[in-house]
């Protein structure tokens, strides 16, 4: 299957063409905003912490930052800082440089002398880049080169029976094709991690996947943390969601049926291809911002209750099982998967409209929450949980 994408430097192919302005600290955040709204063709991440941080909280914290810029939907990156904070703007500038020949560039307020003078340089910069980014032209690929990101987020009852599998289809003709699919939110694993397990390429995969989840289980004890208290939530039982083991088996079915390669940690890209799972938490927001950090061009995001989520780097596209959440959401759905619980549609042939979906939005076409330009991104920084590989 035949797409057309940006082809960058190192090889990869973006299927949006984008120059981001990334804040490394909320102290920034206000600068970075305000030179993106000045500069058609750039998009604004900011970043909700990026100082004060140590240990394994800084690490994943660097790893995401470095990971946006790299995503192959950005053109370049205008990295905007404050000049003191822990995620140093110079150094995650030099650490893309390593990684990558996309243009890169730093403002500090600081070094800048103030806000205005930041602005001015950011704008500057920024326009130079766009300037450049206008005479690229798509090129023809093929879905090998496509990391497909999936993700669930208000499930109910039908999530597990029709939108996950019928994903789960899609998953598996992306990986015969060449391409790349991830599947996150390890609290969602719990109960079923022995099946993910049974479907590891080798012994070494298997028991990484025990261990993420253990080690999370664990985790959960030391802490005093009760996970149904938050897993399922309020709205997942409202839904018709009873457990999370219910909840899990639904989950674990947007990653299909084929075999797992690889386990990686938040944010960080695989080097295998096929189906790789990655250590993601639970929240929906944070989950698809660390499979977009690690490389992932476009998401499937699953919903039976309905969510207007979006991301500033990668097209969203919003899919649900529940007829009624389609009519009552139909401003923020994409795709209604209920035919499949009303017994008209199979599941493989709504697994397979959801691949043609995939290809079209390759290729251009926007999604519901792109066109309304929802930018929701945040990343994981909780130092006391995610610490598992």
């Amino acid at each position: 299957m035949k797409i057309n994408a940006y082809r960058r430097p190192d090889g990869k192919y973006g299927i949006r063409n984008k120059v981001l302005i990334l804040s490394t600290v909320g102290c920034a955040n206000e600068v970075a905003r305000l030179i993106s709204s000045q500069m058609k063709g750039t998009i604004y991440v900011p970043n909700s912490k990026g100082c004060g941080q140590i240990g394994v909280g800084a690490q994943i914290m660097r790893r995401a930052l470095v990971g946006l810029s790299l995503n192959a939907n950005v053109y370049g990156t205008i990295i905007v800082g404050l000049g003191c904070e822990t995620t140093q703007p110079h150094e995650i500038c030099e650490e893309i440089k390593k990684k990558s020949d996309k243009p890169v560039d730093v403002v500090t307020i600081q070094e800048e002398g103030g806000t205005l003078n930041a602005i001015q340089k950011g704008i500057r910069l920024a326009r130079q880049m766009v300037e450049a980014m206008s005479g690229m032209r798509r090129e023809e690929t093929d879905m090998s080169s496509i990391i497909l990101a999936t993700n669930c987020g208000g499930s109910d009852a039908t999530s597990g029976i029709s939108a996950n599998p019928a994903l789960g289809y899609c998953s598996d003709i992306l990986v015969r094709e060449g391409g790349t699919v991830l599947l996150g939110e390890t609290t969602e694993f719990i109960g079923t991690e022995n099946i993910l397990a049974g479907r590891a390429k080798d012994a070494g995969v298997k028991n990484v996947i025990l261990k993420i989840v253990k080690d999370l289980e664990s985790e959960f004890n030391k802490l005093g943390i009760d996970i149904q208290g938050a897993n399922p939530t309020p709205g997942n039982i409202e839904g018709g969601l009873s457990t999370l083991e219910e909840k899990a088996l639904g989950g674990i079915s947007k990653g299909g049926t084929s075999t797992i390669n690889e386990v990686v940690r938040y944010g960080e890209a695989p080097t295998s291809r096929g189906l790789i799972v990655m250590d993601t938490p639970g929240y929906d927001i944070e989950s698809v911002t660390g499979m977009v950090s690690g490389g992932a061009q476009i998401c499937v995001f699953t919903t039976g209750r309905g969510t207007p989520t979006g991301n500033p780097i990668v097209p969203v596209i919003k899919i649900t099982g529940n007829r009624q959440t389609y009519d009552n959401m139909l401003d923020n759905t994409d795709m209604d998967m209920s035919s499949i619980v009303s017994g008209r549609r199979s599941i493989a042939d709504c697994g397979r409209d959801i691949f043609q979906e995939v290809v079209d939005v390759c290729n251009g076409r926007y999604t519901k929450a792109e066109s309304y330009g929802f930018s929701d991104i945040s990343i994981y920084r909780n130092e006391e949980i995610w610490c598992s590989l």
